[in-house]
């Protein structure tokens, strides 16, 4: 449906124009005759990191990456409407269910990140150094602490519900935000709102300079945060391109590839993501 999918023909359209617009700005190349949709989460493209992958395929393979960024339930709605060649995005049950139903194909492993529980330093909920995540939600709901939810049914969000579903509770109350919004603009309106949120590490480490929000609550495994790139089926959307989605694919998940997604840090030296493919784990056997 690249000529324009039913509900998400605006939202592709809008990107499109941007794309445009930022030809030759940031990672956005301009266009070329070999071209790749991806439609991924605005927590990689915010933390920066296809800014410091995607040049080196764009000029291995000749192509322009085409970055659609948004939440990993509009990204697998993108693809599904046959928008996009290629998904990376973070919430395994939605990824499978993706290629059970025949809309994508060749999922692999990517690389893996955790998720953190921030608040302002005044910590109205007292859930500073809880390792035990619904535990910390559960606080915040008994004293009403101001919480911002992306609202989104991006992979940040499904794992949200599924702390809460883990707390047993059902968020609701004037002291829950549910913001509709990407990773960035949560941020920005927990930060201003002194509320707490739930974020993954990279994009909260991409922009903690800018913050008065703090890391409450780490450690928890159900905090920990994979995620899969995908090729969009193209017996299902004869249209996409397949063969750069097949390499887009073996060179994200390729030992050059992740040694770079290793590299990647904050200034502080911590790693953003986790390099986490099949070639990388055979890698670190020998």
């Amino acid at each position: 449906m690249r000529d324009g999918g039913v509900g998400y023909g605006v939202v592709v359209l809008a990107l499109l124009v941007a794309f445009v617009a930022g030809c030759g700005t940031r990672s956005v190349s301009c266009p070329t005759d070999r071209k790749l949709v991806l439609a991924t989460t605005t927590s990689t493209y915010d933390s920066g990191l296809l800014d410091h992958i995607v040049p080196d395929f764009e000029a291995k393979y000749e192509a322009t990456v085409q970055v659609i960024a948004v939440g990993t339930g509009q990204a697998i709605k993108i693809a599904e409407n046959g928008d996009a060649d290629v998904i990376l995005v973070h919430a395994r049950a939605k990824e499978d269910k993706f290629v059970a139903e025949g809309y994508g194909v060749d999922r692999r492993d990517v690389m893996y990140n955790d998720f953190v529980i921030l608040g302002a330093r005044k910590d109205l909920a007292g859930i500073a150094g809880l390792t035990d995540a619904a535990g910390a939600l559960a606080n915040m709901a008994e004293a009403g602490a101001p919480f911002a939810s992306r609202g989104d049914e991006s992979g940040t969000h499904a794992k949200e519900k599924e702390i809460w579903q883990r707390a047993g509770m059902v968020p609701a109350g004037d002291w829950y935000m549910s913001l509709g919004q990407g990773m960035g603009t949560t941020l920005t309106v927990a930060n201003e709102k002194g509320a707490y949120t739930l974020a993954d590490r990279g994009t909260y480490l991409s922009r903690e300079g800018d913050l008065d929000l703090e890391i409450m609550v780490e450690g928890d495994p159900i905090l920990f945060n994979p995620y899969g790139v995908i090729a969009t089926n193209p017996e299902k959307w004869p249209e996409v391109n397949d063969e750069l989605a097949t390499q887009f694919i073996d060179w994200l998940t390729s030992l050059e590839t992740q040694e770079k997604i290793a590299a990647f840090r904050h200034p502080s030296g911590l790693p953003l993501f986790h390099p986490n493919s099949e070639r990388w784990k055979a890698a670190q056997k020998y």
